[in-house]
């Protein structure tokens, strides 16, 4: 029997977690699996393409079947897929884009494809019911550091990005150089715990005057520095106090930054999206100053600011809504701007 809500099927594979999630009108998660190769790939020191593309392979079947059994439904009870088709790596956004035409066209189910930016911002409408656009987003991920203005569901505006190196990008080079390991954010953010955050006075990058971009490369290049000077000197590295003092100079920027463009745009809410917005310093440094400025911070929960398939579910639905569908040409875009 059909299901009288109104079902979607989320699919994510751009990087290295598998996930098959189920949403109900929208907004409620019926299931989300998640299904992470962290493991797999720290052993290389990063996510190798090739590997990744074959464990999704070989994973995704299962997580299908999980993700349906978790929710109770059938694959007949399924109104609409929803897909990441980019940005992320080629080789594994194609494994998710085949499973789903593949349904869609077996099983007659329209399909949607999704940019992975959209889903991230997404995710916080599963947690608040009540946010709606238009609003100011901060989305910070391995791949990414975007200010943008999110003006309709699926509308957004880039306001500033990353000229080099992305926020997350940063966080692992900087754990390998203090020998922290894969992966870089959740590390350091747990060793900066520990940490002295004024112990080493690393570079604060604003670029321009009223500029929203962002660049993370000197910092990086700055503790690179700052390591070997001391090595040479025969000086012990304290993993802490670097980690700390990197952790403020690269969450200050993004905070000030993030911040002014909120207040120059007279928003008053701000909407943090993306891995990176599990991290606890950027959560209490942002809590902490846009409390002082009037201005309401919204974090999805921190399964949720990871690549999952229930964001994708999400920002499909509302696809959905505006009529924006996808056929059976649907591709992979590695690239794709927000």
């Amino acid at each position: 029997m059909k299901n009288k809500r109104h079902i979607t099927m989320g699919i994510e594979t751009s990087c290295d977690e598998t996930s098959i999630a189920i949403v109900a009108d929208g907004r409620d998660i019926l299931s989300n699996v998640i299904s992470s190769q962290i493991d797999i790939h720290k052993n290389f020191g990063g996510v190798v393409p090739e590997i990744a593309s074959r464990h999704h392979l070989e994973n995704i079947n299962g997580v299908i079947n999980e993700a349906m059994a978790e929710a109770e439904i059938e694959i007949d009870d399924v109104d609409l897929i929803g897909v990441t088709c980019g940005p992320g790596l080629v080789g594994a956004l194609l494994i998710g884009i085949a499973t789903a035409k593949a349904i869609s066209f077996a099983k007659d189910i329209p399909l949607i494809g999704v940019n992975h930016m959209h889903g991230h911002v997404s995710a916080n409408y599963i947690n608040y019911k009540e946010l709606e656009p238009p609003f100011l987003s901060l989305i910070v991920s391995g791949g990414h550091t975007n200010i943008v203005m999110v003006n309709d569901y699926g509308d957004m505006d880039v306001l500033g990005s990353t000229r080099d190196d992305a926020v997350g990008e940063a966080y692992d080079k900087v754990a390998r150089v203090i020998g922290l390991g894969y992966p870089g954010g959740p590390k350091i953010d747990e060793i900066a715990k520990a940490g002295n955050k004024e112990a080493v006075s690393f570079k604060r990058v604003y670029l321009e005057k009223d500029s929203y971009d962002f660049s993370f490369s000197g910092t990086k290049t700055g503790v690179l520095n700052f390591v070997n000077s001391e090595k040479q000197k025969g000086n012990d590295i304290i993993a802490a106090d670097v980690a700390a003092s990197f952790q403020e100079a690269v969450l200050e920027v993004i905070v000030n930054k993030a911040l002014d463009a909120a207040l120059k745009l007279k928003q008053d809410k701000i909407v943090v999206a993306g891995g990176v917005a599990a991290n606890s310093r950027l959560r209490e440094l942002l809590n902490e100053k846009a409390t002082t400025k009037g201005i309401k911070v919204y974090w999805p929960d921190k399964l949720l600011c990871t690549d999952n398939g229930a964001m994708i579910a999400t920002a499909a639905y509302y696809k959905m809504k505006k009529g924006e569908f996808s056929d059976l040409s649907l591709d992979a875009y590695p690239g794709l701007d927000i």
